[in-house]
């Protein structure tokens, strides 16, 4: 009697993934927002960011070992922008799932190729990413790229419900792939626009619409702006003039305020992620603000 009580307790247990959510864990609000728009229901996400944050530098503190113990599979950017606090989310949190190699790990810049690899490595150069940049979620042709292979690992993970995950992707790539071919056009007027950024938070998305970044107001990357750096940039601007400044959401604006100002152009703030601002509330909605306000800083 024991026995068959015990087996059918193991079998309930095996069973119960099939009805129950998806704990996710995302490490930052794209990912988090990519993951509802592929799992709907089937997950719950927990997001270790927020846009309003430099995910370079997030604690990993107890509420977010907790998640990341609970988890099914963690979502994050990869290329060793999490470097400082991911590996201590997964070492102290004991779950076997989401450790590096398994299936519940999954680093999205694996399924794109990286831009600004540095040649040589050296720590005088500033906070350099040794693999490349890593914010390639500002292009949304690296979003399909993503989008499928995480489908596919959503399926593996919860292979009960593979079906419903590849009829959400399905439905998420086309609507994602007619969005691409309304901004490539809605942004046209932007190809050729220079412009000074703060920090290299958006190369991939300048890219993509043919936007020159001719100098940063950080002097290396992941530096401070100083006075001294931003005072040889406004002598470049005589030669090469940028039409606008451009930072993230998380970045202080004091310093793109005193160039902006300084040079007579206008100071812009992008939202980072989905979240940045009022106006991207997902992906769509993010992607559309971000073109909007650079088409309005642009005089477009």
């Amino acid at each position: 009697m024991k026995i068959r009580i015990l087996f059918l307790v193991l079998s309930l247990v095996a069973a119960a993934p099939a009805g129950a959510a998806l704990n996710v864990l995302a490490c930052e609000p794209d990912w988090g927002a990519l993951t509802r728009e592929l799992a709907g229901e089937r997950a719950k996400v927990y997001e270790a960011s927020t846009a309003l944050q430099d995910v370079h530098h997030i604690q990993a503190r107890p509420s977010l070992i907790a998640a990341a113990r609970r988890a099914d599979l963690v979502v994050c950017t990869g290329a060793e922008l999490e470097v400082g606090w991911l590996p201590v989310l997964t070492r102290e949190s004991g779950n076997g799932r989401i450790q590096p190699g398994a299936p519940g790990y999954f680093e999205a810049t694996r399924y794109v190729d990286l831009i600004e690899i540095p040649t040589r490595l050296d720590r005088r150069e500033g906070d350099v990413h040794p693999q490349g940049n890593p914010h390639v979620q500002t292009d949304p042709r690296n979003i399909a790229k993503i989008a499928q292979a995480l489908a596919a690992r959503l399926a593996e993970i919860d292979p009960a419900n593979a079906a419903f995950y590849r009829t959400r992707y399905a439905s998420f790539a086309e609507r994602w792939r007619q969005a691409i071919d309304r901004w490539t056009r809605e942004a046209a007027p932007l190809k050729g626009l220079k412009v000074v950024v703060h920090h290299r938070a958006f190369s991939y998305l300048f890219a993509w619409l043919g936007i020159d970044a001719v100098a940063a107001l950080e002097p290396l990357p992941g530096i401070d702006p100083t006075i001294s750096h931003m005072t040889e940039l406004l002598q470049a601007q005589k030669t090469n003039p940028a039409k606008m400044v451009v930072r993230a959401s998380y970045n202080d604006a004091r310093a793109a305020e005193w160039f902006a100002g300084r040079a007579g152009i206008p100071e812009v703030m992008l939202p980072f992620s989905v979240g940045g601002d009022d106006a991207a509330k997902d992906l769509f909605s993010w992607y559309d603000d971000m073109l909007s306000i650079l088409l309005k800083g642009a005089g477009k």
